[in-house]
């Protein structure tokens, strides 16, 4: 049977301590709190989506994730449902009946995990109490006009509510872990402690707060980390409030995780402390019952992208796709913390070498990152039109040839290749040859950039001269 470890309630300066004493899994409820769950803001959103089948097949009814309510993205991503433990039934409704919204259903991700979502604004009117209640148990003040802040006080409030409405009704022994990443979620750690509720408590940083504003600056970060003074480098970006409820966050845990070594090292200059456990990110990969499987859909996804490429480089596909490679950059458009400017200027570099070397060789780069556009670009769109008329008229031609073949083949003869051809369908090919003409070049973006004259990606790419030219064997 598997085991976890519960709390005892020794005092530790006031708060509760963590004692070794096992008790099965079937025994405990585990939280997860987030403000990105069912929250799409950044990574931290792939980390629990990637890990909920999992964590959901070992705890089974006793997993739930608890974030915010956004109507438009519960609208796709939940499934209404009644809470399934009668303990957390409970709990909610005294919420309920003191004004706040609370959802309850599942998330329809892979695992089905049941998520709890507080509407932050029901309870906004509660803020200028709650944030008292936060100065007078740490000495954090919350300026009024951070909103990501303030929508932090609420959400950690209304998750420790949750927390001690739920803790009331175990008498015996503690039965609740509770699990938060980031400094968002932060708050309800940090009250829960405060209000001694018997919850065991785990932090997780996927990156210090800190440390992200100072790599966005283009600083030497990881050369100079014992050089930094916190204090003045967190006022200077004017979220000081926001570091110092990272570093309690931190400092109150029972259990202090990171996500990757170079994590824990930034978060014991940062935050003033070491982790006690790395846990490294990992993605769930579906392990395949034989490798055909996989080489299968593998195949079957590059030839999806081999398509796309056809009509995107229509009139430019002078080159073999047989041997070009393709690479993707993916995530958040944060353009020195993701890497954007220094993979773009290896491509250049690549680029001047591979045409030195006149290899036959192309790379084609997909940079996949959120930024805001008003529509699809139309030479875009018309590429993929393009290609599709040519695979029609393929297609036709192909039909009408496959007839005339089988009906030769069932006389005995061995048709005239030459004439199989008639000229209706030699004027229908040279139509689609000329339909793959352009004057223009293959288009970088495949949207409209909204204010793309500032758009650090395409300056650079303005700058490194990476226009998709036929003479270019690094294609963007």
């Amino acid at each position: 049977m598997p085991l976890a470890r519960s709390l005892s309630m020794t005092s530790l300066n006031g708060l509760p301590q963590w004692e070794d004493e096992d008790l099965p899994v079937e025994d405990l409820l585990l939280f997860e709190v987030s403000w990105e769950v069912t929250n799409k803001v950044g990574g931290i959103y792939t980390v629990i989506q990637t890990k909920a089948k999992t964590t959901a097949d070992e705890w089974g009814e006793n997993y739930f994730l608890i974030g915010p309510y956004f109507e438009q993205n519960v609208k796709t991503q939940v499934e209404f449902c009644e809470p399934p433990n009668p303990a957390v039934k409970k709990a909610m409704d005294t919420m309920k009946s003191q004004g706040c919204q609370v959802f309850f259903g599942r998330w329809l991700i892979e695992g089905s995990p049941y998520v709890l979502l507080f509407d932050i604004g029901s309870a906004a009117w509660n803020l200028d109490k709650w944030k008292g209640e936060f100065w007078e148990v740490s000495n954090i003040g919350i300026p009024f006009h951070d909103r990501e802040a303030n929508d932090a006080v609420i959400f950690g409030s209304l998750t420790a509510w949750f927390l001690k409405e739920l803790s009331c009704q175990f008498d015996d022994k503690p039965s609740i872990i509770a699990h938060f990443h980031e400094w968002q979620a932060g708050v309800g750690l940090i009250l829960s402690r405060s209000q001694k509720l018997p919850v065991a408590t785990i932090f997780t940083t996927h990156a210090t707060l800190l440390g992200r504003y100072l790599c966005a600056a283009s600083i030497d970060f990881y050369n100079n980390l014992d050089q930094f003074d916190i204090d003045k480098e967190a006022g200077e970006r004017q979220i000081y409030h926001r570091y110092c409820m990272e570093r309690a966050s931190v400092h109150c845990a029972h259990v202090f995780t990171t996500v990757s070594q170079i994590t824990a090292t930034e978060a014991e200059h940062m935050l003033k402390k070491s982790p006690d456990v790395v846990t490294p990110n990992g993605l769930n990969i579906k392990k395949f019952s034989a490798m055909h499987e996989f080489q299968n859909l593998h195949s079957m996804y590059k030839a999806r992208i081999q398509e796309f490429i056809r009509g995107h480089f229509y009139g430019h596909l002078d080159f073999s796709l047989d041997k070009t490679l393709f690479f993707f950059i993916a995530g958040r458009y944060e353009f020195s913390n993701k890497g954007a400017d220094m993979f773009l200027e290896a491509l250049s570099r690549l680029n001047f070498l591979l045409r030195v070397h006149k290899t036959d060789v192309t790379v084609i780069v997909f940079f996949i990152m959120p930024a805001k556009t008003n529509n699809f670009n139309v030479e875009t769109l018309k590429g993929q039109a393009v290609r599709k008329q040519l695979w029609d008229t393929a297609q036709s031609v192909k039909e009408k040839f496959g007839r005339k073949l089988y009906n030769a083949l069932l006389k005995g003869e061995i048709p005239d290749l030459n004439k199989i051809l008639d000229r209706d369908d030699i004027t229908i090919m040279k139509r689609a040859i000329f339909s793959t003409q352009r004057h223009s070049l293959p288009p970088v973006t495949t949207h409209n950039m909204i204010d793309d004259s500032n758009d650090p990606i395409l300056n650079t790419i303005r700058r490194i001269g990476l226009f998709n030219n036929r003479t270019d064997r690094v294609k963007v």
